[in-house]
């Protein structure tokens, strides 16, 4: 199943999306003020299937919209988490997570946030401020939505509390990163994290095999298989929920492979009018402009 959130004719909705028709069967809405796609997570968790109503329209007439906008916490995100990148991050001079040049496998995870208020659609524009960045990257991801709740999930129960997957590109402002000496302000500015197309719900997919690709105004920069994961999305599940309590809707960045702009030499910084497309297979494509 895959649901997405999209606006239509000035009205906001959720679809169940039939990619072959390239249409939109428009869910019915629910009462309550909350996030709707967190609604119909719950929902469906309880084993009620979405309600269509007799409207279908076009994937190509709406606009795709953030399918969650209002978790229950920050976008839980982990840093260096394929060995290709955790390397070129490392020898980059932006990582103050490493000791050394030589500190570049992490021992366990790193988990960082992204605010909320960062999150946009998978074709609107990142609006870029300028005046305070001017080493803009790139970082293609899977998402993972959390379906069930839980605290001191077990690693062998952790996929269970898997609703769906997505597509995420945790767009990255490196000066302020190296400027505060941590990945907050860098990485949490308004639209700096495009989401979707939609969401995937996890029965339809292997998350430990799933192809994964960004090109930058057409060109081919990161390619990688969530195979070459260093911590897996259990163990992830499992480290941040030894912490803290996910709640359905709750969002996991998991970690970007090689192939970033700091990554090569001299740096490959994006700029305005820059076109970044993210794809991974199963799942679909963001393609966000940088304005």
């Amino acid at each position: 199943m895959k649901i997405a959130r999209f606006e239509y004719q000035g009205a906001i909705a959720l679809g169940l999306v039939d990619v072959g028709s390239g249409t939109l069967g428009v869910i019915e809405a629910a009462s309550g003020s909350g996030d709707p796609m967190i609604a119909v997570i719950e929902r469906h968790l309880a084993g009620q299937v979405p309600r269509l109503t007799e409207r279908r329209v076009s994937l190509a007439a709406v606009t795709l919209l953030a399918p969650i906008t209002r978790p229950s916490k920050n976008v839980l995100c982990i840093g260096k988490n394929y060995a290709a990148h955790a390397a070129e991050f490392t020898q980059s001079g932006y990582d103050s997570s490493a000791k050394n040049a030589t500190d570049v496998i992490p021992d366990a995870p790193i988990v960082f946030t992204k605010a909320p208020g960062s999150l946009t659609g998978a074709r609107a524009p990142v609006q870029v401020p300028w005046e305070i960045t001017q080493q803009l990257d790139y970082e293609a991801e899977l998402g993972v939505i959390i379906g069930r709740p839980g605290r001191g999930i077990a690693r062998a129960d952790a996929l269970q509390h898997v609703w769906a997957y997505t597509c995420i590109n945790d767009v990255t402002a490196r000066d302020l990163q190296a400027k505060h000496k941590q990945w907050l302000l860098g990485k949490s500015i308004d639209t700096f994290c495009p989401i979707g197309p939609w969401l995937v719900t996890a029965d339809e997919l292997d998350p430990k095999n799933l192809e994964l690709k960004c090109w930058v105004n057409g060109e081919l920069r990161q390619h990688a298989n969530t195979r070459d994961l260093i911590f897996d999305i259990p163990t992830i599940i499992a480290t941040i929920s030894a912490s803290m309590r996910l709640e359905a809707g709750d969002i996991i960045a998991t970690g970007t492979p090689a192939g970033v702009g700091i990554g090569f030499k001299p740096p490959k910084f994006l700029k305005s009018g820059d076109t970044v497309r993210v794809a991974i297979a199963g799942i679909g494509e963001l393609e966000n402009q940088m304005v």
